[in-house]
C-alpha cells in the first residue's frame, strides 16, 4: 500500500502487505462506505499520517470481493451520483478478528525487538 507521509525521506512509505485490507476491512465495521469515504476514514483516523491511493485502495477493494470479505452495490449519492458503496459481511468479519489477532503479534513482536537492550549494553 503507498500513502504518503509527510516526515519520510521519499515522501512515501509502505505498509506490510495485508496492512491495506486489515485498515478497510476495520472502516467498514463502524458501516457501508464508498471507496472515497473509506480513504477518507483511514486519513482521518491515522491523523492524517497515511493517505490512500486510488490507485492501491480499489484493486484491495476488488480483492476482498473476490474473497467474498466485502460485498459492493450501486447507490445514489447525496449528489445524485452513482457510486459503489462497500459493506462488510460475515465472513469479512471474521477475516478482521483473524487479521487484528496477527497485528496484535506482530506489534508486539517487533515491539520487543525496538525495547531489546542493546548488544554493547552489559
Amino acid at each position: 500500500m503507498a500513502v504518503s507521509k509527510s516526515d519520510a525521506p521519499s515522501g512515501r512509505i509502505e505498509l506490510l502487505q495485508g496492512t491495506l485490507d486489515l485498515l478497510i476491512l476495520q472502516t467498514l465495521r463502524w458501516g457501508k462506505r464508498h471507496g472515497y469515504g473509506i480513504a477518507q476514514m483511514i486519513r482521518t483516523g491515522s491523523r492524517d499520517a497515511l493517505q490512500v491511493d486510488t490507485g492501491s485502495l480499489y484493486p484491495a477493494l476488488h480483492r476482498l470481493e473476490r474473497k467474498r470479505a466485502v460485498a459492493a452495490e450501486w447507490e445514489m449519492s447525496e449528489n445524485n451520483q452513482r457510486v459503489r458503496v462497500y459493506r462488510l459481511t460475515t465472513s469479512g468479519a471474521r477475516l478482521l478478528a483473524q487479521e487484528k489477532s496477527r497485528w496484535e503479534q506482530l506489534s508486539e513482536a517487533i515491539g520487543g525487538v525496538l525495547m531489546a537492550p542493546s548488544e554493547s549494553e552489559p
